[in-house]
């Protein structure tokens, strides 16, 4: 039988290698930090570079904190926004239910992710994830999921697998043609 996906090891350091690989496979910028001051450092260094001057997010542990110390003006996808702002922001920074080692994709819900659109709209899509995220396959992540929403799943779960990217035009590859040309995930 021949092995579509690569077979993950049980380590933390195995399933982190796979998922950095996978990733840079899919054009996503993986970054797996120290800590919580690396990771902010980190996106203080993408805030400065790309020259953001606005940032789209939503409540969370993580994601409050990391717009805060990056001193931005910020809209905020858990209340009522006008879409439109929204695409005009350079960056969505969410949160997520997973990182799953196998294919090198994220997993959000509408609960992790403050809504659909965040994940979506923004032409750069920064993730922020905790090293206890990452898991080895999809069946692990569902069972994460089911454990996490036991008392009931969220209303939409996606897995954001690269940026977005078509081949339609004549079999070149285009990212960004139908969401965030950009996907960085953070870890720590």
């Amino acid at each position: 039988m021949r092995r579509v996906l690569p077979a993950v090891g049980a380590s933390f350091e195995q399933r982190v290698e796979l998922f950095a690989r996978r990733s840079a496979e899919l054009h996503s910028d993986f970054r797996l930090v120290r800590d919580w001051a690396e990771l902010i450092a980190g996106l203080k260094k993408l805030r400065d570079t790309e020259g953001w001057t606005r940032l789209a997010t939503h409540a969370g542990a993580l994601t409050e904190p990391a717009a805060a110390a990056l001193s931005l003006p910020v809209l905020r996808t858990d209340q009522p926004y006008d879409k439109t702002a929204l695409e005009q922001c350079p960056v969505g920074l969410s949160e997520c239910d997973a990182l799953i080692a196998q294919t090198g994709s994220v997993l959000v819900s509408s609960r992790s992710a403050g809504g659909r659109a965040l994940s979506v709209l923004p032409p750069h899509h920064v993730v922020l994830a905790r090293r206890d995220q990452v898991v080895a396959d999809l069946p692990e992540a569902f069972a994460l999921l089911k454990a996490k929403y036991s008392t009931g799943y969220p209303s939409m779960i996606s897995f954001i697998t690269g940026p977005s990217r078509t081949g339609d035009i004549e079999r070149t590859l285009v990212l960004g043609a139908h969401g965030p040309k950009k996907l960085t995930i953070f870890c720590f």
